[in-house]
Order: structure tokens, then C-alpha cells, then sequence
């Protein structure tokens, strides 16, 4: 099982967003997909108007990127890769390690919306951090029409706050449903955001899934 999360945010900046796309999906990802170590890959691009505009995600498995098989898929880039690594105007980089994962088993593939919510909160918070998660909002979220699994990770790598919350979700409309608002607005909900010291809330579209 692939335990690991490769994360990566990204803006083309100077290169033409068809060239961009075409790298992407003609070179970049088939190399790694030929690559020991890769599960499933998706694209996803932003629809909360924030940037970076592009999230990639990489499920890996634990140390694949210290390996010489993904250094000598990076060292044996093509030239365009090689320019357009260097030309894109973002590339945050964060890889994160698998900490529950819940929701129903039967489903499977690239969810249509994924809303990533990262979050770092004092050592001493973090105990009721988790028991929330664990207890009440992942529960309340599942309930909610369309949700269709909530992952939770933590950071091993990457200037991000330390964990992440990734929820597969079957379309936007999810986010105007009662049990939606309700599981977002409990006492608890609000006593473990108010703690927090970072917070970042991003939703994205799929793009493209690959595996």
C-alpha cells in the first residue's frame, strides 16, 4: 500500500498553459508511473480562485523519493522538462505521511472535487485535534450527501503547517448540504481552528487521474 502523499502545488507562470499540460501528461507523469514505488496520480486545478492554480498528488510509497530510481528519474529528464521545471512560476513541493483514512471501501478512483485543509495547532492541542477529527468532524462529514473519504496526513517534508486533512468529495454541491454547514460549525469544530497557529483551505476540480 502506498502510505506516502507526494503534494504539489504549482503555477505554469511563463510557459503556455498547453505546453505546460502537454509536459505534464506526455512525459512527467509517465515516467514516474514507469517507476517502482508510484500508485495513483491526479490533477486537479483550483475552483477557489486562489493560486497556486494546479495541485498534482502522488501516492508514494514511504522513502521512494530518497531512492536512485526517482533520482534517476529526475536526473534523466528531457530538456523540456528540465526548462519548464525551471520556468514555472511555482512549485511547492510536500510530502506527507499517511495518519487515518476513512470512508466507505467500495469506492475508488480520483474524486471529482478534493478540498485539502492543512493545519498546524500548540503540541498541547494536538490531542484534541485528533479526538475531534476522529470523533466528530470526520463522522459528521461522511454523513454528509457526496462526501466520499477523508484522509489525514502528516507533514514529513515541505514548508506547510504540519497536518493535512485531504476529502474526496463528489461534487461542490456537498458544501451547500445541512450536514455540511452543521459539521463546520460545531463548538469543538471552531475551539480546535481557533487554536490554530497556521491554517490553509484549498478545493480543486479533477483535471485528469492516470491511475
Amino acid at each position: 500500500m502506498a502510505d506516502d502523499l507526494l503534494f504539489v502545488l504549482s503555477s505554469p507562470g511563463s510557459v503556455p498553459l498547453a505546453e505546460f499540460n502537454d509536459w505534464y501528461d506526455s512525459e512527467h507523469v509517465p515516467a514516474r508511473l514507469a517507476t517502482p514505488g508510484f500508485g495513483a496520480i491526479a490533477r486537479y486545478r483550483a475552483c477557489d480562485g486562489l493560486v497556486p492554480e494546479w495541485l498534482g498528488t502522488y501516492e508514494i510509497t514511504p522513502g521512494l523519493l530518497a531512492t536512485p530510481a526517482y533520482r534517476a528519474v529526475v536526473e534523466n529528464g528531457s530538456a523540456r522538462e528540465k526548462s519548464i521545471a525551471a520556468a514555472v512560476a511555482v512549485q511547492d513541493r510536500r510530502v506527507y505521511s499517511l495518519l487515518s483514512d476513512s470512508g466507505p471501501a467500495a469506492v475508488s478512483g480520483a474524486a471529482p472535487v478534493l478540498m485539502a485543509v492543512s493545519m498546524s495547532v500548540p503540541a498541547a492541542a494536538e490531542d484534541d485535534m485528533t479526538a475531534w477529527y476522529d470523533e466528530e468532524h470526520i463522522p459528521m462529514l461522511l454523513a454528509v450527501p457526496g462526501w466520499r473519504r477523508c484522509r489525514r496526513f502528516t507533514l514529513r517534508s515541505g514548508d506547510a503547517p504540519r497536518f493535512l486533512s485531504l476529502h474526496e468529495i463528489e461534487s461542490q454541491a456537498a458544501f451547500d448540504e445541512p450536514a455540511y454547514k452543521a459539521a463546520v460549525t460545531t463548538p469543538w469544530r471552531n475551539r480546535v481552528v481557533e487554536s490554530a497557529t497556521e491554517r490553509e483551505k484549498r478545493v480543486f476540480d479533477l483535471y485528469k487521474s492516470y491511475r
